[in-house]
């Protein structure tokens, strides 16, 4: 049986050219890169190498990238460190409602020590409205952090637009960019944002390290404490081999943005549809235009998503439900009941993201297949034995 892998903003294949530098850190350049010996140097210079390759990605400096173990730990150092290097009481955060739970967790977290946070609406296409971070901004209002692109249903966010409202008011702004890095030109001079979050596993590089982009003079307390690596901003030997993974990703990512971003959105244009012309009542959530363009999130009205993706996952082809981080919940996604969607309807979703390895004859084999799981999914479901019925 052929294997077909669409959960691409859950993971992607390391590249083998990655896995390719990667693999001498783990034999014979073994050393300490804080070492003064030519071990630790030769490890160094890896790492100075890497640092540049990152920066490259998003039009940064070198010293303005600290290295992680990926967006949750990125997420929590640009949100954490900036109320914790903050002095005084009175702190107010801003954020989405379909924010990475690596977002939404942290700030849930940080209101249990007083920090006050607003959580905004989106509209139906899970765009937040500019208009309404004006009216949540107070006079201690301190970040803002909203995604780049949301991860299940790939909606772009204003943040440009939003860059310039937090600057007009000297407030610090963060971007989680683990699902545009690399996919997308994420630019940190052009965006106005003083933080920004990525993961290599999410453009074909390791899992495990990701990094942290600060602007200088942002004002940043380390979460770990002990040596002074990363500029001090995160204390412990850095993972040689998964940072050189991470900046040959990089590298990889710039060269082949612009061919890779127009195949991925003609094969998800392409599908979308082929899926919507032959499949009877289905639908594309999120915005039309403003989205990524490997992703798309479907509803089969009628057809739960979790014996879907099941039947298909039979089948050789891997696709979900969304977040990979959520998997085994039984509520509803919170984005897709965000949008309005009720939660019988939100179990009727599936996310197919694509990568630079899918293939149309990967999508017509798919597409040979739904018609029918669909139909199948759609005579077993009712309202009494399907998942939503587990949390009325």
């Amino acid at each position: 049986m052929r294997r077909i892998y669409l959960d691409n903003n859950a993971t992607t294949r390391v590249d083998p050219q990655v896995l390719e530098v990667m693999l001498p850190y783990y034999g014979e350049v073994f050393g300490n890169p804080s070492s003064v010996h030519g071990f630790g140097q030769e490890a160094k210079a890896a790492l100075d190498l890497a640092r540049q390759q990152v920066a490259a990605l998003l039009d940064a400096e070198p010293n303005e990238i600290v290295f992680t173990s990926g967006g949750t730990e990125s997420d929590n150092l640009a949100i954490r460190g900036i109320i914790e290097a903050t002095p005084g009481t009175s702190k107010h955060v801003i954020t989405s409602k379909i924010e990475h739970h690596a977002v939404l967790h942290t700030c849930q977290n940080l209101e249990k020590a007083g920090i006050r946070v607003t959580y905004l609406p989106v509209n139906r296409e899970g765009l937040v409205d500019p208009e309404e971070i004006i009216k949540a901004i107070r006079d201690d209002t301190l970040l803002i952090s909203i995604m780049h692109a949301n991860n299940e249903i790939g909606t772009l966010q204003p943040v440009r637009e939003i860059g310039q409202i937090a600057k007009e008011r000297d407030i610090y702004f963060h971007i989680d960019a683990v699902q545009t890095a690399g996919k997308l030109p994420v630019h940190s001079s052009d965006l106005d944002v003083n933080l920004i979050s990525i993961s290599a596993h999410k453009f074909h590089g390791p899992k495990g390290v990701g990094a942290l982009y600060v602007k200088k003079g942002t004002r940043l307390r380390s979460l770990a404490f002990g040596g002074a690596h990363e500029r001090n901003r995160r204390a412990g030997t850095e993972n040689v081999a998964q940072i050189v993974g991470l900046g040959r990703a990089s590298e990889l990512a710039l060269e082949g943005m612009d061919t890779q971003g127009s195949q991925t959105t003609q094969l998800r244009n392409w599908f979308e549809k082929e899926v919507l012309n032959n499949i009877p009542d289905t639908s594309v959530n999120g915005h039309a235009e403003l989205r990524l363009s490997n992703t798309t999130n479907i509803r089969f009205a009628g057809a739960e998503s979790e014996g879907l993706i099941i039947n298909l996952d039979l089948a050789g082809v891997a696709c979900s439900t969304g977040s990979a981080c959520s998997s085994g919940a039984i509520e509803p996604s919170h984005v897709l009941t965000e949008l309005g969607l009720p939660p019988e309807e939100a179990f009727e979703c599936v996310r197919f993201s694509f990568s630079k390895d899918t293939t149309q004859a990967d999508l017509m084999e798919v597409l040979d297949l739904l018609p029918v799981m669909v139909d199948r999914q759609r005579s077993m479901s009712s309202p009494g034995n399907r998942a939503y019925s587990m949390i009325s």
